[in-house]
């Protein structure tokens, strides 16, 4: 038994077609575009969506959000997409989401459920004395669509948040990528709290509004579909992406001399066979060492409040100048410039 014994790849056939996919399909065909021209390449049909049990793969689905994109070419498409998803209607998933009692619950159940209702793009929970925050993760590998794949799934969450609190809640975003050119739709569907060329792509929340208890809730309902939620991921087989794995191997051993051969070995394969599954999901193995690297010295820098020579030793740099190297190859800023920043 490997580690990579319940994680998906970009080709693994784990989406239901007619949950998300159909949603997308759906928004596009309401704009009279022929749903021919949007599953072009995607080796579906119609039909394959109305049966409700054909599952597709990652990069089939990411090949019908570029057709739509494409054939909508509108700039709101992936906020009116995100719009629809959550809590959705993906089976019992969707229940526990309306069923939970609190925003801060919800989270946790998309986070735990991600490969049901985000698979291409993971959250990530964590909290401090004020604030709950999810940071999202390319889960497999979705290159220039992957801005569009969080600008769909953070519309999602807070969309969700707004109504089961019936109110506009103050989220605040941040986002790795530059300012679009079509920032007006950000103002519209996010808020002004919104900024750019970021640390990490992530939302944010104060804690005392996450944790306000909804009235007329059913934790009975809740529980049972929570049991029922647990067989639907059973059923798929697939708890999280190759990359996540990855990325949480990285994490849990960051203390450790990491090393490709050392890796591979541990998910039961050989280094080039590493390297190949990688480059299949458009990265490479710095690359996601790099960033997990990164994510654990922004936290200890702005959560744990660490000082330089202690994130170096916690990262088993035994020169401080070396550190200090990787941490701009890692972020593009020296520690001390970053530091003047308030990345959470």
């Amino acid at each position: 038994m490997t580690m990579l014994l319940n994680s998906y790849e970009r080709d693994t056939n784990l989406i239901a077609a007619h949950h998300q996919p159909a949603i997308m399909l759906d928004l596009a065909t309401s704009r009279d575009i022929d749903s021919r021209v949007l599953l072009r390449g995607t080796r579906l049909v119609l039909d394959d969506i109305l049966t409700g049990r054909k599952l597709i793969s990652p990069d089939r689905f990411l090949t019908l959000l570029a057709n739509c994109q494409k054939a909508l070419n509108a700039d709101d498409t992936s906020f009116l997409f995100g719009q629809r998803l959550f809590p959705g209607s993906h089976g019992p998933v969707s229940q526990v989401l309306t069923h939970s009692q609190t925003l801060h619950q919800a989270l946790i159940h998309i986070c735990h459920h991600h490969s049901l209702l985000s698979p291409l793009c993971t959250p990530r929970y964590f909290e401090n004395d004020d604030n709950l925050f999810i940071y999202w993760l390319d889960s497999c590998g979705a290159g220039a669509q992957f801005i569009f794949l969080l600008e769909a799934y953070m519309t999602a969450v807070a969309s969700m948040g707004n109504r089961m609190l019936g109110s506009q809640l103050p989220w605040r975003f941040n986002f790795t990528h530059a300012e679009p050119r079509y920032i007006e739709q950000y103002w519209v569907h996010f808020s002004d709290e919104v900024k750019f060329n970021q640390q990490l792509s992530m939302m944010s929340i104060p804690l005392d509004i996450a944790h306000q208890v909804r009235l007329k809730t059913s934790p009975i309902s809740l529980q049972l579909a929570l049991q029922d939620s647990k067989s639907q991921l059973t059923d798929i087989g697939w708890e999280a992406s190759f990359l996540d794995t990855l990325y949480d191997y990285f994490r849990e051993n960051i203390q450790q001399n990491i090393q490709l051969e050392t890796v591979a070995n541990a998910f039961g394969m050989s280094p080039a066979s590493l390297k190949r599954k990688l480059t299949k999901h458009n990265t490479h193995f710095q690359k996601q060492l790099d960033l997990a690297r990164k994510h654990v010295a922004l936290y200890l820098y702005q959560v744990k409040g660490y000082q330089h020579h202690e994130v170096a030793d916690y990262l088993r740099f035994n020169d401080i100048n070396n550190f200090r190297r990787a941490f701009k190859r890692w972020t593009g800023l020296p520690p001390g410039q970053l530091l003047q920043q308030n990345c959470f």
